[in-house]
C-alpha cells in the first residue's frame, strides 16, 4: 500500500512538471510572438556577436542609410588606380612608387609593366594604400597622408569611373546615400585665392574675390559635375535593362577645402564653397575643411580659419558646414593643440557636424562641451577604421561610447575606404567588435545619417530620437503598405523623408527574417 502511494504521488508530480513545462513553452511561444521585429533581431544579434563570420553575413544585410563623410580620391581602391594609369600611359616612379607622366627619366617605367609584373603590383598597392602599412617603416599617420600624392596624376583624370566604383560599392553596402568630399570646381577658387591673398579683411577680400571672378564656380562645377555623372550612368548602365544597383544611390557633394594651404587660397575655397552650397537645387550641399589636421599650417591658422568662417557663415547663412575636428592623438600635437579643436568648429565655425572628434576629452571643459553638443544636436561622423590605423585609437580609448552616454548623435562613415582598405560593413564590424554597439544602436546610427544628412525637406521624424514618425505618416508601416494619400503629399515634398521612408521599408524587410 505505501508502494502504491509513492507511485501515485511520483507520477502526480510528474504530471505536475510536465503541465508547467507546457505552460511555460506555450508562454514562451506568446512572449515571442508579441516581441517586435527589432527585438527579435536583437536577440538574434546578441547571439552571434562572438562569431565573426555569421555576425559579417548579417551585417552585410544590414541596411545602413547613408556614409556622409567620405573622401572621393581616398575611397577609391589602388587596384583602380593602377588599371587606370596603365590605360592613360602614365608611369611609375620607382624611387617613391608614385604615378607620374612619362619623362624619359632612369628611375621609371611605365605603369603598364605593373600588370604583368607581381612584385610591382604589390609594392604599388603597399605604397598607395594602409596595406601592410606595419612593414612600410612609417606611423599609420604618415603611411596615410603620403598616399594620396601618389595617385594624385590619375585620380584628377578619371571623376566619372571613381563615382561609379563608389557608387556600385556602396550599393553592395547597403547604403541608399553618399556625401563625397571633392574639389568640384577643378582648382579653379584656389588659384583665385592664390592671385588675390590674404590681408587680414574679410570683407575686403571677398569684394576681390567676387571682382575676380569667384561666383564663376558655380558654372564650372555644374559643368565638371554633369561631365562625370554622365559618364559615371554610362559605366553602371543606369536607364537600362542591365543597370547596376549603384545607380540608385543618390549622391551629393561636399566642397572641400584644402586647410594646408596659404590663407588666401583657403578663405577663397571657403568661398566657393559657401557659393556652391547656398545655390538652388545644387548639388553641392556643403563645405568642409580637409588635410591633416597637425599640420603646421592647419595647427597655426586653425582659429583664423574658424574666424573666417564665422565671418562667411553671415554672408552666405544657408550655407552646411561640416569641420574635421579632433583627428588628433597625445603625441601628434603638444597638449595644449588638443584643447581646442571641437569646441571652436563648433562654436566659431558653425559646424553642424563634426568628423572624428577622437580627441573630445583633451578638449577644455569637455563635459560642457559635449553636453552642448547634445544640446544643438550636432552630429559626430565616426570613422572607426580610419582612427585606428592613423591615430592608433580604437577599443576603449575611443571616445564613441562617451558621446552616445551624453546624447550625442552619432554615424558610422568610412573616410577613405579605398586607402583604409575598408568599406561600410567593416565599420559596422568594428562597432559591433571592437566597440560592443548592440543592434538598436547600430540601426540608431543608421537612422541617423540620413537625419543629419544634408538633403533637402523636412525630415521624416517628429522626434528624431525616439524616431516618432510625422503626423502626416505616423499610421503607415513600410514596406506593408503603401504610403497615404497625406503621407505621400509629404514625402513628395521632402527628398530628406523619401530616403527616410525607403530606409525604414528596408530595415523592416531585413527584421522580417528573423
Amino acid at each position: 500500500m505505501k508502494t502504491g502511494n509513492s507511485t501515485a504521488r511520483a507520477a502526480a508530480a510528474l504530471l505536475l512538471i510536465l503541465l508547467f513545462v507546457s505552460l511555460t513553452g506555450v508562454q514562451s511561444v506568446h512572449a515571442q510572438r508579441r516581441e517586435t521585429p527589432e527585438g527579435r533581431t536583437a536577440r538574434y544579434y546578441d547571439t552571434i556577436r562572438n562569431r565573426p563570420p555569421q555576425l559579417l553575413a548579417f551585417l552585410l544585410r544590414m541596411p545602413k542609410g547613408a556614409d556622409l563623410h567620405n573622401h572621393l580620391s581616398g575611397a577609391i581602391y589602388a587596384e583602380s588606380y593602377i588599371q587606370w594609369a596603365a590605360d592613360q600611359n602614365l608611369c611609375i616612379n620607382q624611387t617613391n612608387m608614385s604615378f607620374a607622366t612619362c619623362d624619359q627619366s632612369p628611375n621609371q617605367v611605365p605603369a603598364q609593366s605593373a600588370l604583368t609584373n607581381g612584385v610591382l603590383y604589390r609594392d604599388l598597392l603597399y605604397s598607395m594604400s594602409m596595406l601592410n602599412w606595419q612593414l612600410s617603416g612609417q606611423s599609420g599617420h604618415d603611411h596615410f597622408f603620403d598616399a594620396f600624392a601618389k595617385f594624385g596624376a590619375v585620380s584628377g583624370t578619371q571623376t566619372g569611373p571613381m563615382l561609379a566604383e563608389v557608387a556600385k560599392r556602396a550599393a553592395k553596402g547597403r547604403l541608399r546615400y553618399l556625401e563625397l568630399m571633392f574639389t568640384t570646381d577643378g582648382g579653379t577658387a584656389s588659384r583665385i585665392g592664390g592671385q588675390i591673398g590674404w590681408d587680414g579683411n574679410y570683407e575686403g577680400t571677398l569684394a576681390k574675390l567676387k571682382a575676380a571672378g569667384i561666383n564663376d564656380v558655380l558654372a564650372q562645377s555644374k559643368t565638371n559635375l554633369d561631365k562625370a555623372e554622365k559618364d559615371k550612368d554610362a559605366l553602371l548602365k543606369c536607364g537600362t535593362a542591365q543597370a547596376d544597383p549603384g545607380c540608385s544611390v543618390t549622391i551629393r557633394y561636399i566642397y572641400q577645402v584644402s586647410r594646408g594651404a596659404a590663407l588666401g587660397p583657403v578663405y577663397a575655397q571657403m568661398v566657393a564653397g559657401f557659393i556652391l552650397s547656398s545655390a538652388p537645387d545644387s548639388k553641392v550641399v556643403a563645405l568642409n575643411l580637409v588635410q591633416a589636421e597637425d599640420s603646421y599650417p592647419s595647427m597655426g591658422n586653425f582659429t583664423t580659419q574658424m574666424k573666417m568662417l564665422d565671418f562667411l557663415h553671415g554672408q552666405y547663412p544657408k550655407a552646411h558646414i561640416t569641420l574635421h575636428a579632433g583627428e588628433l592623438a597625445p603625441g601628434l600635437v603638444p597638449p595644449e593643440g588638443l584643447s581646442f579643436h571641437i569646441r571652436q568648429s563648433v562654436m566659431l565655425g558653425h559646424a553642424e557636424r563634426i568628423g572624428h572628434g577622437v580627441d573630445i576629452m583633451h578638449e577644455d571643459e569637455p563635459e560642457e562641451l559635449l553636453r552642448e553638443m547634445a544640446r544643438r544636436n550636432i552630429m559626430v561622423e565616426i570613422c572607426l577604421t580610419s582612427n585606428a590605423v592613423i591615430l592608433g585609437v580604437s577599443g576603449k580609448d575611443h571616445p564613441l561610447s562617451t558621446y552616445l552616454e551624453y546624447g550625442v548623435p552619432t554615424a558610422l562613415a568610412t573616410d577613405d575606404e579605398g586607402v583604409a582598405r575598408s568599406e561600410i560593413t567593416m565599420e559596422f564590424m568594428r562597432a559591433s567588435q571592437d566597440q560592443q554597439m548592440s543592434y538598436v544602436q547600430l540601426k540608431t546610427m543608421a537612422r541617423n545619417s540620413l537625419q543629419y544628412a544634408f538633403l533637402a525637406g523636412a525630415s521624416l521624424w517628429l522626434d528624431a530620437k525616439k524616431f516618432i514618425k510625422v503626423p502626416q505618416c505616423a499610421g503607415d508601416t513600410p514596406p506593408k503598405t503603401p504610403p497615404s494619400q497625406r503621407c505621400q503629399e509629404f514625402l513628395s515634398g521632402s527628398e530628406k523623408a523619401r530616403l527616410q521612408w525607403a530606409l525604414e521599408g528596408d530595415l523592416s524587410s531585413f527584421e522580417s527574417r528573423y
